[in-house]
């Protein structure tokens, strides 16, 4: 294939599905088409991006289209994996929006499917593939800055804007809980970061802190995990303060080497310099402030509509997305729910 790249969105129900259509059309592919089930409340801003583009009636008009290459899913997460298993069985590479699953049984359906038909599944790890601090926290790792890597610790924290949620957003049963909404990017940055194999959950918590309106919502979660030689643990929320300025929350990674240590501070340093992505490193004979707001990262939906055309997996490893998803699905089901306080 040396044509442009052509793709179809299945499900809007998410925001991102706006950002992974930009993201595409940046890379220089085309779209289709797109369908979405019902009046979801991004419909109005995804007819704005894309007056030009009619509605289709019918998500087999698209998935029966030859030409169409990829297919995006943003839909409700407990639809994405059967939206992306008919996708693929029709022909079609999948981009979903994290998470793409939220059941085991789900997730196996998938892998079998992966490998009946020789299609890409791939997941937007939004808080790795485009955070340039990250990036940089790689290379300095890969150069030797801090040593072995023996522990990661991260803060998730999101922002709820409870007004613009739809109700499917408040029930677990839909989203499959805060640790298989959130914490695929924990597990995504903790294996891309370290290079950990064989990650194993030890624990893992959920509870509703601050929401009584949805009792059976999860706004708090964090898990304890680790691989030979290393050790994790990773704390997501949806209690970003409203003062903080706009943005996710105060997302945080620290990685403790054997001789030093990285902390990220992705979206914002609280009460400090401005700007986002601020990573400081302390080892032996460095101690410092490196802005990374300019450092490069590689371009997930570039590399994406390459992978597409050569069949490749330099995105995002195939096995990878599968063990992210697996983790953070079993961190959820072994996770204990805190009573709840008065």
């Amino acid at each position: 294939m040396t044509d442009a790249v052509k793709f179809a969105v299945l499900g809007i129900d998410h925001r991102h599905a706006l950002m992974l259509t930009r993201g595409l059309l940046t890379a220089g592919a085309q779209i289709a088409g797109w369908w979405t089930a019902g009046h979801p409340n991004t419909l109005d801003d995804f007819r704005a991006l894309l007056p030009d583009v009619r509605r289709a009636d019918d998500r087999r008009t698209l998935l029966d289209d030859p030409s169409i290459d990829v297919v995006v899913i943003a839909a409700e997460v407990a639809d994405r994996a059967d939206l992306a298993i008919e996708a693929m069985q029709s022909g079609k590479d999948v981009m979903s929006d994290k998470p793409g699953c939220n059941t085991l049984e789900q997730l196996e359906r998938i892998r079998r499917t992966v490998a009946e038909t020789g299609r890409i599944w791939s997941v937007f790890f939004s808080e790795r593939f485009r955070i340039p601090s990250v990036a940089k926290a790689r290379a300095l790792i890969e150069e030797g800055a801090i040593g072995r890597v023996v522990h990661y610790n991260a803060l998730g924290p999101q922002r709820l804007y409870l007004n613009p949620r739809p109700e499917w957003f408040f029930d677990p049963a839909r989203t499959g809980g805060i640790l298989v909404d959130l914490m695929p990017h924990q597990f995504d940055n903790f294996i891309y970061l370290t290079g950990a194999g064989e990650v194993t959950v030890d624990s893992a918590t959920v509870g509703n802190v601050n929401v009584p309106d949805h009792p059976g919502f999860e706004d708090f979660g964090e898990a304890l995990f680790g691989a030979p030689g290393l050790r994790g643990y990773a704390r997501v929320d949806w209690c970003t303060p409203g003062a903080l300025p706009l943005n996710p929350g105060d997302g945080r990674i620290t990685i403790m080497g054997t001789t030093g240590q990285i902390e990220l501070r992705k979206f914002v340093d609280v009460a400090g310099r401005p700007g986002t992505n601020h990573l400081f490193l302390v080892n032996s004979d460095r101690c410092e402030h490196i802005d990374c707001a300019e450092f490069p990262t590689e371009d997930y939906y570039a590399l994406f509509c390459e992978d597409v055309r050569n069949r490749t997996e330099t995105a995002v490893g195939q096995e990878h997305i599968f063990t992210v998803m697996e983790l953070s699905i079993r961190s959820q089901i072994a996770a204990r729910r805190l009573a709840a306080s008065g």
